[in-house]
């Protein structure tokens, strides 16, 4: 049976940051409850089934999303994790850490869990849509400021690391980091890591880089190109390069070029800047079936299955919607994603699923009142056939 590891966003309670910058109370569930109709037919809002509008503070929230995250198959959690680096006092800087944070100190839910670091800068467009006349500006910056900076990062992490329920790959500490291409010292920060992790006697890391199966720049030169949608062994040997063990693909763009067309898609995307388009939309079932690139059989990389997908609730037209998404439809994802598995390693059937709880994405596996348990249950289907 393959691995299945869900993305699992922590943006379900309030902090002060988001207070300041996005509105007293701000959490996910602000933009998800406001969200509406794009088009006839556009269902908006998603509305949660039996976990309701939670806050994951409530330690009875995170239990019941862990038992039924087990139920369905599902080996663990990989919750996004937000560090910024050391600020000018020499102190890090996170957002977001009170959920794992909880998990660790109270040993609760008894479930396996894992990181990804969301290394991306914070912008007053990150988590709301707004107006294209708005400029974007800085409200977190992701900064890398070197050995102290990684160090203390570490320490920051190690109860985690050090938990029983933290995931491994060949015995070593499972560990996503999102950005590796615009993280330029990302060599340097895996080979600091590694020696803090001997030094603490915690054996290892395995860490590995999430990459979009096609890229419309170089990632070597960051000249643009034309997206290659017959390999991505470029891109992965890049990431390999850099010291990761494996290599997270997502075929989400390459899925949308084959289905729209590759040069019509590019144009739609170059009107669409110019705001002479709305955003294309795309058939979910025609459009997953273009995810996985051929490298995706390879040992060290990981695909990525996706159930669902409309962002207009974050990011208003400015990203297409997948129509006629349904469990059923998901399940037929996600078996071909377990037949691309399957003669792989027992410790290397890994299947990223994004995501557990990404709601403002309409991109989740949780409870809903169209579907309810649905989502979870094609899961349950496909290991017991």
């Amino acid at each position: 049976m393959p691995r299945l590891i869900a993305l699992y966003l922590p943006q379900f309670h309030a902090i002060p940051e988001n207070d300041v910058w996005w509105g007293k109370g701000f959490t996910e569930w602000t933009n998800v409850r406001r969200a509406k109709p794009s088009f006839k037919g556009h269902e908006q809002p998603k509305v949660p089934g039996e976990l309701g509008y939670y806050n994951l503070l409530n330690a009875d929230i995170k239990q019941k999303q862990a038992d039924l995250a087990r139920e369905a198959g599902i080996e663990g959690f990989c919750y996004y994790h937000y560090w910024f680096g050391l600020d000018e006092q020499g102190k890090g800087k996170q957002l977001l850490e009170k959920p794992l944070q909880q998990v660790v100190e109270s040993g609760k839910p008894d479930y396996p869990f894992c990181l990804c670091w969301a290394n991306h800068t914070w912008s007053n467009k990150t988590w709301e849509k707004s107006s294209a006349l708005v400029k974007e500006q800085v409200l977190m910056a992701q900064e890398y400021n070197g050995i102290k900076d990684y160090t203390e990062h570490f320490y920051t992490l190690l109860s985690a690391f050090k938990d029983a329920r933290y995931m491994k790959v060949d015995g070593k500490l499972l560990f996503f980091i999102y950005d590796c291409i615009g993280f330029k010292d990302v060599s340097t920060f895996m080979q600091v890591w590694r020696d803090l992790a001997k030094k603490e006697g915690i054996g290892d890391f395995y860490f590995v880089a999430m990459m979009p199966s096609t890229l419309t720049f170089d990632p070597i030169t960051n000249k643009t190109c034309v997206p290659n949608l017959q390999s991505s062994q470029s891109l992965i040997d890049f990431a390999l390069s850099l010291g990761f063990n494996a290599v997270n693909t997502f075929g989400k763009r390459r899925g949308e070029l084959l289905y729209i067309g590759k040069w019509r898609s590019l144009i739609n995307k170059l009107l669409m800047r110019l705001h002479l388009m709305n955003s294309e939309n795309y058939d979910y079932e025609k459009t997953v079936a273009g995810f996985f690139a051929p490298e995706d059989k390879q040992e060290n990389v990981f695909p990525t299955v996706m159930p669902q997908w409309d962002r207009t609730a974050r990011v208003g037209k400015a990203d297409g919607v997948y129509l006629n998404a349904t469990p059923e439809k998901w399940r037929k994802h996600l078996k071909q994603a377990f037949q691309l598995v399957a003669h792989k390693q027992p410790e290397h059937q890994i299947i990223v699923i994004k995501s557990w709880n990404e709601w403002a994405e309409g991109n989740y596996l949780e409870p809903d009142q169209r579907f309810g348990n649905a989502w979870t249950k094609q899961i349950e289907l496909i290991i017991n056939q």
